[in-house]
């Protein structure tokens, strides 16, 4: 067991490997990071140790390493934190040091100080720096003016060096993510539209159903993660002077008004799937109402492979005119199978059942959803998942 476990990993681990040298993508950035922090590293090694012999020499390669974090920005938040925390650290590992003049009872009186602040919020990872530097100068006795004055400047010549490589080497810019799942998004919700559509037309069990909704809120799952690695990919752009250093200018990020389209679309998609899974609330359809049903759904998954991304992905040409002409195409079969779907279980006379009622709504809108792909600027209502998202933001 064990060993097939070893084998899996080192598949993996070669998988990644040869996916680093051969395409871009998460390792290849992973790989490029990491050693960016060792040479980071190396150099202020060289510097700090072997051209200046300082005295507190590993403070400089250990900052240097820590530093070269996945953005510029992050790299200099993170130094600021970084070096408050060692000055914290510092200070007070070397006044219970004076006051004690005992590295066990200084560090019963400093740890404890050092490792709540280190838990501050404010502070994020950097915290862990506060205790660890006041560990460093109580382990060793180093608590002279002197030898304080020599880890503050190795600290900044680390914290220096590593600001220096991560962003003059290879800066990292992410809109790969961003792109993928802007790719990704459509052809998966015409993809889930679709099969709905062919369950429907031919008797699902609600298995399938339930399998069909899992597949839906993944959809929405997806357009959270889109607006994290959104925030991620801005971010890298923030003062990042390496940009001008480039032949060729990294892409910029793609407009997140897309994103709140989509964040409505895979919601009203949800609903609409939740409707046809749920036992209590699925209609009950003649065999008229669900061929209607199937060619409505099926017409709003054409409608999402007519998004600018889905479409550019799959190879067509890059027409705007004519992806726009599809698109309403598409949309108008959509909104004339409601309306078919809606006279259907109306019968003449008789009045909607409220669970039939209730899938007519929820179509209604996803067809409302799916009219801001060809004008997204129109999507000015925020969905009820971005508003939720919104007031735990702002919350937080």
């Amino acid at each position: 067991m064990y060993a097939h476990a070893l084998t899996r990993e080192a598949r993996a681990v070669w998988r990644s490997v040869r996916r680093a040298v051969t395409e871009p993508g998460a390792d290849r950035d992973t790989a490029v990071q990491s050693l960016k922090a060792a040479g980071a590293a190396l150099l202020a090694w060289a510097l700090a140790g072997w051209w200046w012999d300082a005295p507190m020499a590993l403070m400089a390669p250990w900052t240097a390493l820590f530093l070269v974090q996945s953005t510029v920005y992050r790299s200099l938040l993170s130094a600021l934190q970084q070096f408050a925390m060692v000055v914290v650290g510092t200070l007070l590992a070397a006044a219970a040091g004076v006051l004690t003049d005992n590295a066990m009872a200084a560090m019963a009186l400093a740890l404890p100080l050092t490792v709540l602040l280190g838990n501050y919020a404010r502070f994020g990872a950097q915290g862990l720096y506060a205790p660890t530097a006041a560990l460093f100068v109580l382990a060793y006795g180093s608590y002279s003016g002197y030898d304080i004055a020599h880890r503050f400047l190795e600290t900044l010549l680390g914290a220096v060096i590593g600001i220096g490589v991560n962003a003059l080497v290879f800066p990292p810019v992410h809109t790969r993510r961003v792109r993928h799942l802007r790719v990704r998004l459509p052809l998966q919700s015409a993809e889930l539209l679709h099969e709905v559509a062919d369950g429907v037309a031919e008797g699902y069990s609600e298995e399938q159903a339930r399998a069909w909704y899992d597949r839906a809120l993944r959809l929405t799952d997806g357009v959270t993660d889109l607006r994290e690695q959104r925030r991620r990919s801005d971010e890298s752009y923030r003062v990042n002077p390496g940009l001008r250093l480039r032949r060729r200018a990294a892409p910029a990020p793609p407009s997140a008004t897309w994103d709140l389209v989509w964040d409505q679309v895979t919601e009203h998609i949800a609903t609409t799937v939740r409707t046809l899974a749920e036992p209590a609330r699925r209609p009950v359809l003649s065999s008229d109402a669900r061929d209607t049903l199937a060619a409505l759904l099926r017409a709003s998954g054409d409608a999402c492979r007519f998004d600018e991304y889905a479409h550019q992905a799959e190879g067509r040409p890059c027409d705007d005119a004519g992806r726009t002409r599809d698109f309403r195409h598409s949309l108008a079969r959509a909104s004339a199978e409601h309306r078919r779907l809606t006279a259907v279980c109306a019968g003449e006379g008789r009045t909607v059942a409220p669970t039939t009622s209730g899938l007519l709504a929820d179509t209604r809108r996803l067809l409302s959803a799916l009219l801001r792909i060809a004008d997204p600027e129109a999507a000015l209502i925020p969905s009820p998942s971005a508003r939720r998202h919104e007031q735990a933001r702002v919350g937080g």
